[in-house]
């Protein structure tokens, strides 16, 4: 099992860009690829992208790249979900690394 990870799912690339940044200032942690989905109700959202950043590193500093990366998205568009798995299975390791920008 590696070290701790922080899913913040939020509305946009330009959200998910300042939320990460303002993330990595606040803990020492690293990021696994972005993942976008585009659900059936698109058009009714602030924004018809939702994108997910993976903070990595101990749970301290992503407890810490969380709540700043969360206080930046919620200023922009907002935070749809958020979680922090500790200590993430080998299974869980190999879904993080799933990234659907690299589809076409």
């Amino acid at each position: 099992m590696g070290e701790a990870v922080g899913i913040l799912e939020v509305f946009g690339l330009v959200c998910a860009f300042m939320a990460a940044d303002a993330g990595c200032k606040a803990g020492n942690v690293w990021l696994e690829p972005f993942d976008k989905n585009k659900p059936a109700n698109a058009d009714s959202l602030p924004v018809p992208l939702l994108v997910t950043i993976k903070f990595r590193g101990s749970v301290s500093d992503v407890e810490a790249a969380m709540e700043a990366g969360e206080r930046v998205a919620r200023s922009l568009t907002g935070v749809v979900q958020k979680h922090i798995i500790p200590r993430p299975t080998e299974d869980t390791e190999k879904m993080l690394k799933l990234c659907a920008f690299d589809k076409s």
